[in-house]
């Protein structure tokens, strides 16, 4: 896919919740290769089209295109397996599993064994679980996480958390990777390694990124363009010098 193509394309999307309007004309593109910044005001819809791009909410209106494709009749488990990963706001890890289990349990859209196979440890089995277990290993390798491969991970500190639910997405291949205030909780030595951490996924998986930040430093040192929502509309889009510059923005978020 060319850096010019779209990987995502939403156009007039929207959702109500009874008679509120949450989101309302939202559009966006995202660029193969690209790292988007969606900001704005607690409240202001940014999960909510976090919920709508993964199909945990389906839009009132709009539509949303994924690779080419019209999502409109998509599930959640579509929506991923077509390549679309998300991170939450609030860590969301099988915490009484092991490190690397929580990676493999993100490529379990990659097996094709039948519970046969697995009852019986067939050699289907065993040669996919290999291939599993190799795998998780390079991505936790990628994380810095792979000495800990075995450590249960609730009992990891909070960055290295944030870093494990990060490669978990990664797992499944995804073409676009949504982090939702991925430094959120973050010292400012862990949100400095955070922007190096994105840079490298994008450029090292070759994928989009489309992130909620509140942190402006992360968000302007890392974003080549970014969008503003305020009270579920669309306030401003542009580099980050304009969105620094645009006195609505100003006003609405970023203060003097």
């Amino acid at each position: 896919m060319s850096e010019k193509t779209p990987v995502l394309e939403v156009k007039d999307l929207g959702i109500d919740f009874g008679g509120l309007t949450a989101v309302n004309e939202f559009n966006l593109q995202v660029f193969n290769g690209e790292i988007v910044g969606l900001i704005g005001p607690n409240g202001a819809g940014k999960t909510t089209v976090f919920n709508m791009l993964t199909k945990v909410y389906k839009p009132t209106r709009g539509t949303i295109t994924f690779m080419g494709q019209d999502t409109a009749k998509m599930s959640v488990v579509d929506m991923n397996k077509a390549g679309i990963a998300r991170t939450f706001q609030n860590i969301r890890l099988f915490s009484n599993l092991s490190v690397i289990d929580n990676v493999k349990i993100g490529m379990h859209n990659k097996i094709s064994y039948s519970n046969i196979d697995a009852v019986f440890r067939l050699p289907k089995y065993r040669a996919q679980e290999a291939l599993v277990e190799e795998k998780a290993m390079e991505i936790l390798d990628i994380f810095e996480l792979a000495d800990q491969a075995e450590v249960i991970a609730g009992n990891l500190p909070y960055g290295a958390q944030r870093r494990l639910e990060i490669a978990r997405a990664l797992a499944t291949e995804p073409k676009l990777l949504l982090l939702d205030e991925p430094a959120a909780g973050m010292n400012p030595q862990e949100t400095e390694e955070l922007m190096s951490m994105i840079r490298f996924v994008r450029d090292h998986f070759k994928i989009a990124v489309l992130l909620i930040e509140h942190d402006m430093k992360l968000v302007m040192g890392i974003c080549e363009r970014i969008t503003v929502l305020n009270y579920g509309m669309m306030l401003a889009e542009g580099t980050p010098a304009e969105i620094q510059a645009n006195p609505q923005v100003i006003k609405a978020y970023l203060g003097e």
